[in-house]
């Protein structure tokens, strides 16, 4: 069973974490990040490199924000570290936006970078790799981004400090088709055991990473770009979106980047 209790559930879903004290810098990765707004997908945040990189076509990374909330900003000090390294992010919510967000935002981001491929007129014409897809998701956004993953264009699934709330919910874990990685904040994150229980419950012969970092449930996504989340999320979808094998051996080997001689506590099954 479920080790989190009803009024537990009410907390994951009210928490998230402090908003960045100034604005996040532009990302580590080789093309400076900044976020945008459009009207044509008027309830999102859209990051990506400020100058589109020629000859360069962008995965698409779909985000969820912790407390499902309308904030495309909250995060976005991780948010542009992943768009920094050459991804289009999306996040749920407008800039400083209120309100509530649910995972059909996710596969509406999907759905608009996709057109936006093709459309004329559009500064994204071309620019896109449509064929490469990831959701992602913290706390209440990773709930999100489990059910927006049955969608069969995703590529791989990020779920940060996050895990399915009830057993009645479970039936979402056999709808998962890609790579998935669960990363939490360790025994201190309220998430911790649900984010375990899911793990083991995936579909037999997924490829899956689960890896522990004892900074609780509100990560070090406030960090400058994110932290070590920021680098650990950024090498998962180099690997994932972009085939990058130098990204890969942080998640696999022998030892994996992540295996020994860091603060992480990690397992895998069938990643190959």
């Amino acid at each position: 069973m479920r080790l989190l209790t009803a009024a537990l559930a009410g907390m994951l879903a009210a928490v998230g974490l402090a908003a960045p004290a100034q604005a996040a810098p532009g990302g580590t990765g080789p093309y400076p990040a900044d976020y945008e707004t459009t009207i044509r997908l008027f309830n999102h945040t859209i990051y990506r490199p400020s100058t589109l990189p020629a000859g360069l076509t962008l995965p698409i990374v779909a985000w969820g924000n912790g407390a499902c909330r309308a904030d495309g900003t909250w995060f976005q000090n991780i948010l542009k570290e992943f768009a920094s390294h050459g991804f289009l992010v999306i996040a749920s919510g407008r800039p400083g936006g209120t309100g509530s967000t649910d995972a059909d935002m996710l596969i509406d981001a999907i759905d608009w970078a996709i057109a936006e491929n093709t459309r004329l007129g559009s500064r994204y014409r071309g620019r896109i790799d449509t064929t490469r897809v990831a959701v992602m998701g913290q706390s209440c956004g990773g709930l999100e981004a489990v059910e927006a993953s049955a969608d069969s264009r995703v590529d791989t699934s990020v779920f940060w400090n996050s895990g399915l709330l009830s057993d009645r919910d479970n039936y979402q874990l056999a709808r998962l088709h890609a790579p998935v990685a669960y990363f939490t904040g360790g025994p201190d994150d309220i998430a911790y055991p649900n984010a375990v229980d899911d793990y083991g419950r995936l579909p037999a012969g997924l490829p899956a990473f689960l890896g522990h970092l004892p900074v609780g449930h509100y990560g070090t996504f406030s960090e400058p770009n994110g932290g070590e989340y920021g680098r650990v999320g950024s090498a998962w979808l180099k690997w994932q979106l972009k085939g990058d094998q130098t990204a890969r051996a942080l998640f696999v080997g022998s030892p994996c980047g992540l295996c020994s001689g860091t603060r992480w506590t990690v397992t895998s099954k069938n990643l190959g």
